[in-house]
């Protein structure tokens, strides 16, 4: 995990967060002497793009699940690796009913932001209430999740190996809870207009995302075959970031991090990336580029425990 950079037109390896990558969230304990790493301006800027591309035909089949719950007077929704809250915005308000949040992220300053953030009332009017939580969500449990009707984040699956993904699966399945997950990378990107360089660097920004075990544009499938495995009914729904000119400062930041990465994966690139970059850099402040970013939501709707049907 990386903060969020500043803004430069040369290639820094390493230097923005990577398209998906939540650099407010914990995965692995490093040591409780490592710093929070906060990214606050990357998520504000992405906020709206996220929104927009979030798959809204999902909802449908999650209201009915939610519906259908046994003695519930209210649901309790927890959002792993929550940042600044925006999923929260996006969601409660498109839900019925009572709703309390809990607000899962390694960062304090960003679970305060979330927390006084938050939505207040549901879709029809219902109250909202948020707790935060500050832990390692990676090595969340069913206990953990005990009682919650929904599991939620938005760009977390592909920052997790093939573990991970499998005990998140086991979690979810033990509560017997489903799980949306928003706009996980899917390792596809198209630019306009082209240039040559596109896809040598789509392809090294998707090596770098599946460093070190990571699973980057591999995670939706990992996720889809865990949960399966464990008796859930699965769907997958795409998830395009649209970016044209009112989105400029969003995609130069975008640019910044997915150059950075590729360079940082393949170190050769480094002379033709920072030409690559001055040019789409000047197109996207001119209005002249358009980005389309591929990502993947997913619902997993895990048998419900309790004697629910």
């Amino acid at each position: 995990m990386t903060r969020s950079p500043e803004p430069t037109d040369s290639v820094i390896p390493g230097a923005g967060p990577a398209p998906g990558e939540r650099a407010t969230v914990r995965l692995r304990d490093n040591g409780p002497e490592e710093p929070a790493r906060y990214a606050p301006e990357w998520l504000e800027l992405r906020e709206r793009a996220d929104a927009a591309a979030r798959a809204h035909d999902l909802l449908d089949p999650l209201r009915i699940r939610l519906a259908n719950l046994p003695g519930r007077s209210g649901l309790v929704i927890h959002d792993l690796g929550c940042g600044t809250g925006s999923m929260g915005r996006w969601l409660a308000p498109r839900l019925d009913g009572a709703q309390h949040w809990v607000l899962h992220d390694r960062d304090p300053y960003l679970l305060h932001f979330a927390a006084v953030a938050s939505p207040r009332s549901a879709a029809d009017g219902s109250r909202v209430s948020v707790e935060t939580r500050r832990g390692d969500i990676a090595r969340l449990t069913g206990d953990a999740l005990r009682g919650a009707s929904l599991v939620t984040a938005s760009a977390l699956l592909d920052v997790l190996t093939r573990e991970e993904i499998e005990t998140f699966a086991d979690a979810c399945t033990e509560a017997g809870c489903p799980a949306l997950l928003t706009l996980s990378v899917a390792g596809r990107v198209e630019l306009a207009p082209a240039d040559p360089l596109d896809e040598e660097i789509a392809e090294a920004f998707n090596a770098h995302q599946r460093r070190d075990g990571l699973l980057g544009p591999d995670a939706v499938t990992a996720a889809v075959e865990a949960f399966s495995e464990r008796g859930a009914t699965v769907r997958v729904d795409p998830s395009l970031w649209r970016l044209g000119p009112d989105e400029a400062a969003l995609t130069a930041q975008w640019l910044r991090g997915w150059v950075g990465a590729a360079v940082a994966q393949r170190p050769e690139l480094k002379a033709p990336a920072e030409r690559y970059l001055r040019e789409r850099l000047a197109a996207c402040e001119a209005g002249e580029l358009r980005v389309t970013v591929h990502h993947s939501d997913l619902l997993a709707l895990s048998r419900p425990t309790g004697g629910a049907s």
